[in-house]
Order: structure tokens, then sequence, then C-alpha cells
């Protein structure tokens, strides 16, 4: 069974949820190094400290990243090096009232673009692979990870969530070009559940759970098996 043993792989948005699993999941197939990056020092910390009680032999190694910074986001790639896979799970699904209301300039529709399409799109044009790595973006990233749905079939008043949905399809096909033979995937998760919301998270998935074959929400564990097998 292949394993990535020997890889560094890196994790944008790795202190939690999908990222977090992801993380995990690599540590669990032997890679070497794992560095996960976040806008939160204190959650970085306290991801390491989670990744870190399972005793696995990788290294963790945790970065602070604005991702809503372009040009932090470029240093942050070029300052990697060579690395063998990334994962990009980063972003957050926009505020309510931004989508229930009509976009009223510019700026504030691409302030929704901003982490979740143009980081990733930056990160791209800049990060170096070794032979046989991959990136692999994440079309849905929130703590339930539904924009892949949204975009197929929006409801009212989610426009963006929508529009940021479908940005992915072209460019990405454009970056498998440009950047092979590193390998470029998008993993659209649906509906995943992570322990964000507490105790409101029965109620809050109650009727998105009757929309579902399953019935139930997945989770980050069994979402990271999906990326583990486009980084082999």
């Amino acid at each position: 069974m292949a394993t990535l043993e020997g890889k560094t792989v890196v994790v944008v948005g790795g202190s939690s949820g999908i990222g977090f699993g992801v993380a995990l999941a690599s540590l669990q197939s032997l890679a070497s190094t794992v560095i996960i990056a976040s806008s939160n020092r204190a959650r970085i910390e306290n991801a390491i400290v989670r990744l870190q009680s399972h005793n696995l032999p990788g290294k963790v190694v945790g970065e602070v990243l604005d991702a809503k910074d372009s040009s932090v986001v470029k240093q942050f790639a070029i300052g990697l090096g060579l690395v063998d896979h990334i994962v990009w799970s980063s972003g957050d699904i926009p505020k309510a009232e931004d989508n229930l209301q009509d976009v009223r300039s510019a700026e504030q529709g691409q302030a929704t673009f901003t982490v979740r399409f143009w980081g990733p799109f930056i990160l791209a044009q800049h990060a170096k692979f070794h032979l046989g790595g991959s990136l692999t973006l994440t079309s849905g990233q929130s703590h339930f990870s539904v924009i892949d749905r949204i975009h197929l079939k929006p409801p009212a008043g989610m426009k963006l969530v929508a529009s940021v949905g479908t940005a992915f399809d072209g460019p990405v096909k454009g970056l498998a070009v440009d950047l092979a033979p590193v390998r470029m995937n998008v993993v659209s998760p649906g509906l995943i559940l992570d322990k964000a919301y507490g105790e409101n998270k029965e109620a809050m998935l109650a009727s998105l759970n009757e929309k579902i074959l399953l019935k139930r929400a997945g989770n980050p564990t069994e979402l990271a098996e999906a990326y583990l097998f486009l980084m082999k």
C-alpha cells in the first residue's frame, strides 16, 4: 500500500475541520513533515498539540498565514521551498447579511473571493513541488461544507456563495495544464461536520440531513481519505 513516507505535506487551513483531518491522515500515512498554516496562532498551537498527541513519527510545523493578503500568500509559497503536496482547505462562508443583500460594490463582492479563490490561485503560481507532487483545493470550505451543492442549485440569498463555488471550474483546469506534471485536483466535500458548532450542531443539521441520501453528514476523518488518494 502506498504511503507518504519521506514526503512533506502542507495544509493551509490545517488547524481545524477538514484541514486538520488531512493533516492527521498525512501523519498516519507516514509523512515525514506536515506543515499546517492558519491565520490564528493559538489555533495552530492547539492543533500541533493535538496532532503530536497521536505519537506519530512525522514532524509537525505550524505557520501563521493571513490568506487575505495576496502578497503574504506569495511569500509563504516561495518560503516553503520544494514540497511534495499542498492542500488548501481554508475559507469561510460569507456572512448571511452579505448574501441576502444586493452587492453594492465590486469591493464588497471581491472580499468574498479573497481567501477562497485568490488565495489558492496565488499560491499555485508560486509554490514549487518535487516530482510527483500535487496541489489539491477544496470547493466548499466551511464547518458545514455545502457550497459545492449550493452552486449547483442556489437557494434565495446565496448568490455570493454560489459564485465562489462555480469560480473554480475554469481556473483549475488551466492550472492543471500550467502546473503539469504536478497533479491539480479539487475536492467537493458535500456536507461535512466538525465540532465547531458544539451543542447546536444537531438542530442545525436536522433539515439538511433529510436532503441527503445517507441521512447524515460526513466527517473530516472520512473525507481525508479522498485527499490522501489524490496525493498518492
